[in-house]
């Protein structure tokens, strides 16, 4: 298996779990951002992975983001390459093929935050912090927390928590919707685990078409995107997947799915 700077990837059936684990908070650095990308193709090419979920190292920490000291002297090269690093690995993850959930076990700062802004689903345990603190160090987030956390939250939380600073609470992040679950202490990669049982029940190609749909969303509106449903809709009559799942709904039984060779997308 292949190795990982700051991530630690292991299989759980269907789901591939990477822990991340930089102490003392598992903040990220260049190479675990580049790592992050080159993991995710890694688990793309395995067809049997259909889940990514992620998971902080320890109790304390999912992930405190940047580590602010490279930022100390205004380096504008350094600020642009640690940017353009957190754009591609976060946006590769938004990307990806399955379905990403972020178990989110202690604070979540930052790009801590942000990863997991970037991922479908999200679980805090009940002890989770989590925040966007950029502007009170004078930096701004920069990993698409400025547009992603105002499409799940709304415009008055996102501006609360990013121009007041304002740390949320596992309780609150699940009323404005910022996470889907809250989980006790400890149990967040097992509740993401209960999740990915769920995701290995769909349709890998369905899954797939759904996600691509839900995600044009927040961009293009749906008088756009109507027809695009449609289009999916019927493209899924190509896929062996479709008649095995009526039918297995029909005989009262389990679909048993067809999943793509090594290399092929659903």
């Amino acid at each position: 298996m292949s190795t990982y700077q700051g991530l630690r990837l292991e299989k759980h059936g269907v789901a591939a779990v990477v822990t991340l684990d930089n102490p003392p908070a598992n903040t990220w650095t260049r190479q675990s951002l580049a790592d992050l990308v080159r993991l995710i193709d890694d688990v793309e090419a395995d067809p049997a992975l259909r889940v990514l979920i992620l998971v902080g190292a320890g109790d304390k920490f999912f992930c405190a983001g940047a580590d602010l000291k490279q930022f100390a002297e205004g380096d504008v090269a350094v600020a642009a390459e640690a940017a353009s690093a957190f754009g591609r690995a976060f946006e590769r993850l938004s990307a990806y093929r399955g379905v990403s959930i972020a178990a989110i076990n202690g604070y979540a700062m930052g790009g801590g935050l942000e990863v997991a802004l970037a991922c479908d689903l999200r679980v805090a345990e009940a002890q989770a912090q989590l925040a966007l603190p950029e502007a009170g160090v004078g930096l701004l987030p920069c990993a698409g927390g400025t547009q992603l956390l105002p499409h799940l939250v709304g415009e008055g939380w996102a501006k609360r928590m990013i121009l007041l600073g304002e740390r949320v609470d596992a309780d609150t992040a699940l009323g404005i919707g910022l996470i889907e679950q809250v989980a006790g202490k400890g149990e967040a990669l097992s509740v993401a685990l209960e999740m990915a049982a769920k995701v290995a029940r769909q349709s890998p190609a369905s899954t797939l078409a759904c996600k691509t749909l839900i995600q044009r969303a927040r961009s293009v509106p749906p008088a756009l995107n109507l027809p695009l449903e449609r289009e999916l809709f019927v493209g899924l009559f190509a896929d062996p997947n479709q008649q095995e799942g009526v039918r297995a709904f029909l005989e009262k039984r389990a679909p048993v799915w067809q999943v793509p060779g090594k290399g092929e997308r659903p």
